[in-house]
């Protein structure tokens, strides 16, 4: 598993904000995970995806390296966040259009 944890480690280093989902931003695979990609559209923030479905590891891994059960999940400069429910508490309440400023996340292009 630590091979796994070190994997899934470098993917969320290696971008700003990464979204662990179901399927694809043009093709999501579940409503939760069609929900968290309109809102990091609507925010307008480059964001890279992971499709756990193409990756049984980093299915089962990503539970156990952010320690919460369901997919998807958001990181924002190597920082978990949360799953679409969270994501959409906080776009509701503002937190999370400030959390994407105060990280100085890059706008999409």
């Amino acid at each position: 598993m630590s091979e796994t944890n070190a994997r899934i480690g470098e993917i969320v280093k290696s971008s700003d904000v990464v979204l662990f989902m179901k399927g694809t931003p043009l093709f999501p695979q579940c409503g939760f995970s069609s929900r968290a990609v309109a809102i990091l559209d609507h925010l307008g923030v480059a964001y890279d995806t992971v499709d756990v479905l193409q990756d049984m590891e980093i299915r089962q891994g990503i539970k156990s390296y952010s320690d919460w059960p369901t997919i998807p999940q958001l990181y924002v400069k190597g920082e978990f966040l949360g799953g679409s429910d969270i994501m959409m508490e906080m776009f509701e309440a503002g937190e999370l259009q400030q959390h994407m400023q105060d990280a100085q996340v890059k706008p999409a292009e």
